[in-house]
């Protein structure tokens, strides 16, 4: 189902625990700032790790946005080894990711502490893109727009503002294992979020809240994914460690101008 896009795209590479100095200096210099797009109609994000974050920030032209991967949920105080909301605002930043596939899984983060996590940036002013999404083994047995809405749920009782959020739909099965979702299975369940939040929330939030796909998204197939009336952009992990990013930048920018 194709379809002229209303809301903005966002384009978010998601750098995971990859790179080192050298790779940040390089690729910001040789991929990130020469990125070409419309920024009324294009948002484009980096998400480095914690140490990093200065030097992209320095480094990155301001047409870019750069965020964190996870914030503590919990404020400052006696949390060895967490890094709050807070600390990453007076870094100058105004974004992070939160619930991503891989904090749930490797670090068993509830749905409950995902929305504590959302909220607490909210406290702080910051945009979060709000990752969900299902395991293989949930698609197989038909359980994903359950988990979906598990997940989704958690933060709706948090009565926090949608207009900061951007929702990745992410399917586990899809991450870094080089299988994607055809097109038609991601709007599938883009569509369906976007009904849940109309129900819950209204048709005002609704049209307006963006949600990306993430899940093996490359430069090969993004253009036949951004063609669904409900995929909103994309957040990219592998391919935004390459030249590949810029590609994916370019696709997407060609498709809004067209």
């Amino acid at each position: 189902m194709e379809t002229k896009k209303t809301r903005k795209l966002y384009i978010g590479g998601n750098w995971k625990s990859n790179g080192d100095l050298k790779f940040v200096k390089e690729h910001i210099e040789n991929v990130v700032n020469k990125l070409e797009f419309s920024t009324d109609k294009i948002e484009v994000m980096i998400s480095p790790i914690f140490i990093h974050l200065p030097l992209a920030k320095e480094l990155a032209k301001s047409n870019v946005t750069v965020a964190a991967q996870n914030i503590s949920p919990f404020p400052k105080g006696a949390y060895t080894g967490e890094i709050t909301a807070g600390q990453i605002k007076d870094l100058g930043l105004r974004c992070s990711i939160v619930g991503h596939s891989e904090r749930r899984s490797h670090f068993h983060e509830s749905d409950s502490l995902v929305a504590d996590k959302v909220a607490e940036a909210q406290k702080e002013g910051l945009e979060v893109v709000l990752c969900v999404g299902e395991k293989l083994e949930d698609r197989e047995a038909g359980k994903t727009k359950d988990v979906c809405k598990r997940e989704i749920d958690a933060v709706l009782e948090r009565k926090v503002d949608w207009s900061k959020i951007v929702i990745a739909y992410e399917p586990l099965w899809a991450i870094g294992t080089g299988k994607v979702a055809t097109p038609e299975q991601a709007q599938e369940v883009h569509e369906f979020i976007r009904d849940m939040l109309k129900e819950n929330m209204g048709t005002e939030v609704s049209d307006k809240i963006r949600i990306i796909y993430g899940g093996s998204v490359d430069d090969k197939n993004c253009g036949n994914l951004i063609k669904m009336k409900d995929i909103d952009g994309f957040l990219i992990g592998g391919a935004s460690l390459k030249p590949a990013f810029a590609s994916i930048v370019k696709t997407c920018n060609e498709y809004v101008k067209a």
